[in-house]
């Protein structure tokens, strides 16, 4: 399990990006999400995450927020 920090993420369009320790910036979409409810983070929110090759380049799966 990876482990970063929200960049920034649009509520609105569904897509934001995370900052990798020690990587490079991972694509997150809304689907990966994985909490109850509306499904958003907020930039600085601590994840973890796995990384998957979606259609444009790695890509965020799994997405939970720490507590």
């Amino acid at each position: 399990m990876n482990k970063g920090t929200v960049k920034w993420f649009d509520a609105q369009k569904g897509y934001g990006f995370i900052a990798a320790e020690g990587g490079d910036d991972v694509f997150v979409h809304y689907t990966a999400i994985q909490n109850e409810g509306f499904k958003t983070l907020e930039e600085g929110q601590k994840v973890s995450f796995e990384i998957t090759n979606g259609p444009k380049g790695k890509q965020a799966a799994n997405v939970t927020v720490e507590a």
